[in-house]
């Protein structure tokens, strides 16, 4: 294609996540990192989860009219690659593996299309296309990583089985001990309760109010802040739970670098917000990390997952996608 043709094709990132939809139009690039974002369309509505698993039709009808007007805001051109992650791709998006590709072909003639998870979009955005770990961290926790020849990932299990340092283990870790101060028992934090009653109300009526909601784990991690807040003031126990969250994500962490003969080495990045809160999660993980990964580099992650999306759209448009292919976590479509 000709320079003056290449500056007249897109790419599309997509980012769907229980927060909502977020579409970016990007010119079309020759590589990594080229694609150069024009607009930006955010919806604060997730796209609808069913029996079937993520509903194809509803993200279709809110995709397609929403780069239609960007890209003719842009002066018009051709969709070259399209790159859609989302949480859940894993075990809920045959909807979108199987109907995607042929409406996508439809309405635009792209043939390139990449579906992945939402971590794989969040490793794009943080390091690119280079080997190294992500770990992304907030309500939930899941660490990836890559040699460039496969992935590794470890948790990402949910707040009942896992999520280990992560906003919801945060939160309930420090409605325990506000639950052991009621109780009168080892290991409870006064401050902690206080702040806990403060938020959702007299202790005695927690279990209630937290069991029967659906979105339990974003409850818990409401919470994580006031333990962070809780340690900042010096209150021990408020500390001890970020420090082991801390040493709980470098485990994480350190299982997914790319190995080495001296064990797991390279780059790292933690992206997300949970990282905000600070020098009490990050001193106990950074010093952790460095003993079970000595060889470890923290760098900065350069971008979240729509410019990861956006990454791997441009990758796939300039034939120089690097990053592994797998049926779960990413398929692409040429």
């Amino acid at each position: 294609m000709t320079a003056a043709g290449a500056e007249r094709a897109f790419v599309v990132g997509v980012d769907s996540g229980g927060s909502g939809l977020r579409v970016a139009l990007a010119r079309a690039g020759d590589g990594e990192r080229d694609g150069r974002i024009l607009e930006t369309v955010t919806s604060g509505e997730p796209v609808r989860t069913g029996p079937g698993g993520i509903d194809a039709g509803q993200l279709l009808g809110r995709l397609l009219p929403a780069v239609d007007a960007m890209a003719a805001r842009a002066g018009g051109g051709a969709v070259r690659a399209v790159a859609v992650g989302a949480a859940g791709m894993a075990t809920l998006g045959d909807r979108l593996r199987a109907e995607l590709p042929g409406a996508l072909a439809e309405a635009w003639g792209v043939r390139r299309l990449a579906l992945a998870a939402d971590a794989v979009t969040a490793y794009a955005g943080a390091l690119g296309q280079r080997p190294g770990a992500v770990v992304a961290g907030g309500t939930g926790l899941i660490a990836l990583g890559t040699d460039l020849s496969g992935w590794r990932r470890a948790d990402g299990w949910g707040h009942l089985l896992g999520d280990c340092g992560s906003g919801a283990w945060i939160g309930r870790a420090g409605l325990e001990a506000a639950m052991r101060a009621y109780d009168g028992r080892r290991g409870g934090s006064a401050a902690l309760l206080a702040r806990a009653e403060e938020r959702f109300g007299p202790a005695a009526g927690l279990p209630a109010a937290l069991y029967p909601r659906t979105d339990r784990p974003a409850v818990l991690a409401s919470f994580a802040p006031d333990v962070a807040a809780a340690a900042g003031a010096g209150d021990p126990v408020a500390s001890g739970i970020l420090a082991e969250a801390g040493r709980r994500i470098a485990e994480a962490a350190a299982a997914v670098l790319p190995a080495s003969p001296d064990g797991p080495d390279g780059e790292v990045a933690f992206t997300g917000g949970l990282f905000r809160i600070g020098e009490a999660l990050l001193g106990p993980l950074r010093a952790e990390l460095g003993r079970m990964a000595p060889g470890v580099r923290e760098v900065p992650a350069a971008g979240d997952p729509l410019v990861g999306a956006v990454t791997i759209a441009a990758a796939l448009a300039g034939g120089t996608l690097r990053l592994p292919e797998d049926p779960r976590m990413l398929q692409v479509t040429r």
